[in-house]
């Protein structure tokens, strides 16, 4: 083998190396597994008053569809986030929303429309890639859910599971797993 051909190899395994390596860190990093039921039960019950100030604000918000703590706010009007400035919305509400979602571990909060939401939810979990995604959310929801499990636990080992489920936490409270 030439000289050439000898660095050419080496650069091969080089690069063979680097992409091996990212894709370990990767699978490492990133789990499409969920945190189990009782963890996200126990971080909405140590940060109970944070979740329950994010729906007061959700609820008062009446223009708000969604708060990202990367992209801003989502309004009825702007359907896409936008960052508070450029749509007349208080960059401090903005700020005390952020504040909020940090404190209890989430980069997302919603609600669903209307004036009288059915559902105020705050990002607990989330996985996924180009519309294969998953998400389990701590929700507010103003009647008792149709789709209701015991175990979320249960419900990811379930081949047969529907698309979306709630297991109650506590009063209106729930997780949703969106599947």
């Amino acid at each position: 083998m030439t000289g050439r051909g000898i660095l050419k190899a080496r650069g091969v395994l080089v690069a063979m190396f680097a992409l091996a390596t990212c894709a370990l860190w990767t699978a490492a990093s990133f789990s499409t597994k969920p945190p189990k039921e009782n963890k996200l039960i126990e971080n909405f019950q140590d940060h109970r008053a944070a979740y329950e100030r994010i729906r007061e604000m959700l609820l008062a918000d009446r223009s708000v569809r969604a708060v990202y703590t990367r992209f801003g706010v989502e309004t009825g009007d702007s359907g896409l986030p936008h960052k508070p400035g450029e749509l007349s919305f208080p960059v401090s509400r903005y700020n005390d929303y952020v504040a909020l979602l940090k404190q209890v571990g989430s980069n997302a909060a919603f609600r669903s429309e209307g004036d009288h939401p059915e559902l105020v939810c705050v990002g607990a979990w989330g996985a996924g890639w180009a519309g294969n995604t998953r998400h389990v959310w701590i929700c507010s929801a103003d009647r008792k859910p149709a789709n209701e499990v015991r175990s979320l636990d249960d419900y990811y080992r379930n081949p047969q599971r529907q698309r979306n489920a709630f297991r109650r936490i506590e009063g209106d409270w729930y997780l949703r797993a969106d599947w």
